[in-house]
């Protein structure tokens, strides 16, 4: 199998005392991308253009990380930018931060509000989607006793602990569905005007664009439109969104949204946004009681205390990075990865592709378990061997209604041979 890569010769060097980092990178010494012309399908296979992507990241050498969802690594230019962000904040202190800052602040919320298509006053800058989601929820003022709010069995666990804490403070019924599996477009929707036409009191509907589990992507504006004739308001996690895919909120089309701004777009941890249509503000309640924004601002509705000055002095520079690929390359390539290791095994006896292949379905992330595999235990034990013996970094996820499963995400910083390798090994693990 061809690989950048060469198998560790004992596994059991394999311990996290023993991964071994690529460092000296620097900014001044990497080499200039300039993105050739052609087709984002085309650019996709080009695999010495990304090599010098993957340049841009200093990544581990004994490991190939396909847990890329987890966050995203900065790239060194971001990087950089982040430490000098990071001096500057620290070095002007208290002075910088009241009178300087406020404006850099701004700015950010302006940039990431043209990245998703949003009004700045639509948008609200969090530490993360989780955050954000837990403040739309919590404070949606809508719900009362008697009605009925819903997700599904692929949603967050967080958001569905939050949507449980919600029904039970406004006295309020839970109905959950189940993703079909294996999905389709016809099949989603299907079962979500099911779940609405079973439970017609309906007040709020909490939808995962794309899932942290499987990587499905959701036909949201689809579900939308089934929803709003009803009265319905959508809360849509897009955690995974913003970055992976072409997107913005006309995409859609829902009135709340929750994102990430550390994970597909590359910025330093700990930042998110916040969406609310201005038409909707008035559904979510003030955060605490906040007096410190007007009630007719969004900036009342999420209260985060003091942020991460340098984190978000850096966001614009992680948003310049992915403008410089372009977001429709990054999505090819990022697809081309996927479907290089998806196809390669879809046909093995014993492995289970819980993602479809259509294009509007999926992006980089892919689940799979081992037929007859779902226990939580057999999906840690598999991420297990397949780090031990194959030098590969994946992980378990659970709440599925059909059984737990193994993600893989593949990042910017990931090769061809990266895929090649992973194929290789589900194909004599399925074979034992």
């Amino acid at each position: 199998m061809p690989s950048r890569r060469t198998f560790l010769k004992d596994a059991s060097l394999l311990g996290a005392a023993s991964v071994t980092w690529a460092t000296g990178l620097s900014a001044r010494t990497l080499p200039r991308l300039q993105t050739p012309q052609g087709s984002p399908s085309d650019l996709a296979r080009d695999e010495a253009f990304w090599g010098k992507v993957a340049a841009q990241y200093r990544v581990p050498r004994d490991v190939v990380n396909l847990e890329g969802g987890y966050f995203g690594m900065m790239a060194v230019p971001v990087l950089e930018a982040f430490h000098r962000n990071v001096d500057r904040a620290n070095n002007g202190s208290s002075f910088f931060a009241r009178r300087e800052f406020p404006a850099l602040y701004q700015a950010t919320r302006q940039k990431v509000a043209a990245f998703v298509g949003a009004k700045p006053s639509e948008l609200a800058i969090s530490r993360n989607a989780t955050e954000a989601l837990q403040a739309l929820i919590g404070q949606y003022n809508k719900v009362s006793a008697g009605d009925t709010i819903m997700y599904a069995d692929l949603d967050y666990n967080a958001m569905q602990w939050a949507m449980n804490e919600l029904a039970a403070r406004r006295g309020a019924t839970v109905a959950r569905l189940n993703i079909p599996e294996p999905a389709s477009h016809d099949a989603v929707v299907q079962a979500y005007k099911t779940a609405l036409d079973a439970h017609p009191k309906t007040k709020f509907l909490l939808l995962t664009h794309c899932n942290n589990k499987t990587g499905l992507l959701l036909p949201v504006k689809d579900i939308v439109a089934l929803a709003r004739p009803r009265g319905i308001d959508v809360v849509v996690d897009a955690a995974h969104s913003f970055g992976q895919v072409p997107l913005t909120m006309a995409d859609l089309d829902a009135e709340f949204v929750g994102l990430n701004l550390h994970k597909w777009v590359g910025a330093p941890l700990g930042a998110g946004a916040m969406y609310i249509r201005e038409d909707k503000l008035g559904s979510i309640d003030r955060a605490h009681a906040d007096e410190s924004a007007p009630p007719t601002s969004i900036d009342s509705r999420l209260h985060t205390g003091t942020v991460n000055l340098a984190t978000m002095m850096t966001v614009p520079d992680a948003l310049a990075f992915q403008s410089s690929l372009g977001i429709e390359n990054k999505a090819a390539r990022l697809r081309y990865l996927r479907d290089r290791w998806v196809n390669a095994v879809r046909g093995v006896k014993g492995v289970d592709i819980l993602t479809p292949d259509d294009p509007h379905l999926v992006g980089a992330i892919t689940g799979f378990r081992l037929h007859g595999r779902g226990d939580a235990a057999s999906n840690r034990a598999l991420t297990s061997t397949l780090l031990d013996d194959f030098g590969i970094f994946t992980f378990a996820r659970t709440g599925i209604a059909k059984g737990d499963c193994v993600r893989v995400t593949p990042a910017l910083y990931n090769s061809a041979a990266d895929l090649d390798r992973l194929a290789a090994a589900l194909t004599k693990i399925a074979a034992r």
